[in-house]
């Protein structure tokens, strides 16, 4: 049942025109879906995908699932920040800031990790975001917090968690530290402060740190994973400081990571620039072991605004990846057209990697 509907929807459309000012997709992009941090599962029991993402629910998170990757059905809310083991703020800022919801099958149990406003809160800090993980019989909830506290608190926000389950048993989860109150020294940080623009860059890193079997707590500490480049001749400097050398904000940001393996190395999505702005784009590096050191890849970003070809997409950026069972990828993204104006809204576009181990994503494209 899988393959063939995946099979029938991708062998209609090929071959893809990323270039061109009106592309053909398989997945009519944009999806009739305005999430924001899109991520994708597949249930066997039901046979059907099921998408979560930021937006669609109120204090929680809302869920849409297909039968062929194509036509989505709202299945409504499936996590309310109100059950019996809530951590969270719902009067904080951003209505309690309930994003990137991610879920995950496990000893048939379905858990959904989280980032949302932590309500103990002293010192009144405007980002006080911290994960959480909740449970479920089923993909579709309803999902209560394992506990009535979030995973652990490293002392500084973070948020985008993202989950990895090796083959050695473990388990590690990967997270974003927030730029709030974040200020890094660097050369693209002096520059902004020489032109006048900016007294300070604040960044947001990327950490790994392994899971206890339970998720009740973290073993260990965590390790830093990915940051900005520090010097202007990076090569990575460039697409990664466009929110600052383009004066839309003081921020650098390393966020929204996703991590799989691929032979015998692991793949570490990420997403750099503001998620609200139009340079929001993905890039990726690489590693031998789950938790580093990592390489990021010399042909990134991987996925960006088309603008500048004729197309119609920006703020390309937070995905996550589906592996259908004929050994394809699937790289699920959120961006904005000039129909969609500032709302997010999700696209599903092939992804590859070739005998190099070089990966590309055969996007963004829209089509109806």
């Amino acid at each position: 049942m899988r393959l063939t509907l995946v099979a029938a929807v991708l062998c209609c459309t090929m071959p893809y025109h990323c270039d061109a000012q009106k592309t053909s997709s398989p997945f009519n992009n944009p999806l009739e879906v305005a999430f924001g941090d899109p991520y994708v599962i597949y249930d066997d029991a039901t046979a059907r995908y099921y998408m979560y993402g930021t937006g669609g629910a109120r204090h929680g998170f809302a869920a849409y699932s297909s039968a062929d990757l194509v036509n989505w059905q709202n299945e409504g809310q499936v996590y309310h920040a109100g059950n019996e083991n809530g951590w969270s703020d719902s009067t904080a800022a951003w209505g309690g800031a309930y994003w990137a919801p991610e879920v995950y099958r496990h000893n048939g149990k379905f858990y959904l990790f989280y980032s949302a406003q932590w309500k103990d809160n002293p010192n009144k800090e405007l980002e006080n975001f911290r994960i959480g993980v909740a449970v479920a019989d089923k993909p579709t909830g309803p999902f209560v917090d394992l506990q009535s506290r979030p995973v652990f608190d490293p002392g500084y926000p973070i948020i985008d968690a993202n989950v990895y389950f090796a083959e050695d048993g473990r388990v590690f989860l990967y997270y974003s530290r927030c730029c709030y109150k974040h200020p890094v020294e660097s050369e693209v940080a002096d520059w902004a402060k020489q032109k006048g623009w900016f007294d300070e860059i604040e960044e947001s890193w990327v950490y790994g740190v392994e899971l206890k079997p339970d998720f009740s707590g973290v073993i260990g500490e965590p390790v830093l994973l990915l940051r900005p480049p520090v010097t202007m001749d990076d090569t990575q400097a460039e697409w990664e400081s466009r929110s600052v050398t383009s004066r839309e904000v003081n921020r650098r940001w390393t966020e929204g990571s996703f991590t799989f393996k691929h032979g015998d190395t692991y793949y570490m999505m990420y997403s750099a620039n503001h998620f609200a702005g139009e340079n929001y784009a993905v890039g990726y590096a690489t590693a031998k072991h789950p938790l580093g050191p990592y390489t990021k890849a010399s042909n990134n970003p991987v996925l960006e605004k088309n603008t500048g070809r004729g197309g119609e997409v920006t703020g390309t950026g937070h995905n996550s990846v589906v592996f259908l069972p004929d050994g394809r990828m699937l790289c699920v993204y959120h961006g904005r057209t000039k129909k969609t104006g500032d709302d997010r809204v999700v696209f599903i576009d092939e992804m590859q990697i070739d005998s190099n181990g070089i990966l590309t994503v055969l996007g963004p494209t829209t089509g109806r």
